[in-house]
């Protein structure tokens, strides 16, 4: 008997998932259904792995992007200190057009990952660099605060 491991980025679970939604179209639809956009974005987030590291002084992100350059990928922050990581990966085009893919494994389309940052980021002082297809943004700490002084306060005779 042939076994297959199944993982959440499993292209035959993928193919299946596709099949379901496309039977929902004559379903009616939930209020509690989540939208085709939130379940796109869950996907993309989720395919986009991350590794965060907090140093003395700043806040290093490591995200994988094999395949990319770097103006495919759009690093910004949002209000609220969000610092948002997005773009597309396409396919490349086939100079052959009768090129048929017996597997794809390679996830193509939106990546997106959202992260808060912590109070004493400084969003003023952020770097982005990609090597070999790697994305480290690096965030410096702000300083932290001064520690308030004891003000005194003279008493006035009344």
């Amino acid at each position: 008997m042939d076994f297959r491991v199944i993982g959440f980025n499993d292209p035959f679970l993928s193919s299946l998932q596709d099949m379901l939604d496309a039977s929902d179209h004559d379903a009616e639809k939930s209020v509690n259904t989540p939208s085709r956009k939130y379940v796109r974005d869950a996907k993309a987030m989720a395919a986009t792995p991350a590794d965060i590291k907090e140093y003395p002084d700043s806040y290093v992100f490591v995200l994988d992007m094999p395949g990319l350059k770097s103006e495919e990928i759009n690093v910004q922050v949002e209000e609220n200190n969000m610092l948002v990581v997005m773009g597309m990966r396409q396919r490349e085009d086939e100079k052959e057009k009768e090129v048929r893919y017996v597997r794809m494994e390679r996830r193509i389309g939106k990546f997106m990952r959202k992260f808060i940052l912590p109070e004493n980021a400084n969003i003023d002082a952020i770097s982005a660099v990609c090597v070999d297809g790697v994305l480290t943004i690096i965030i410096h700490k702000l300083p932290p605060p001064e520690p308030k002084k004891p003000r005194t306060i003279q008493v006035q005779i009344g």
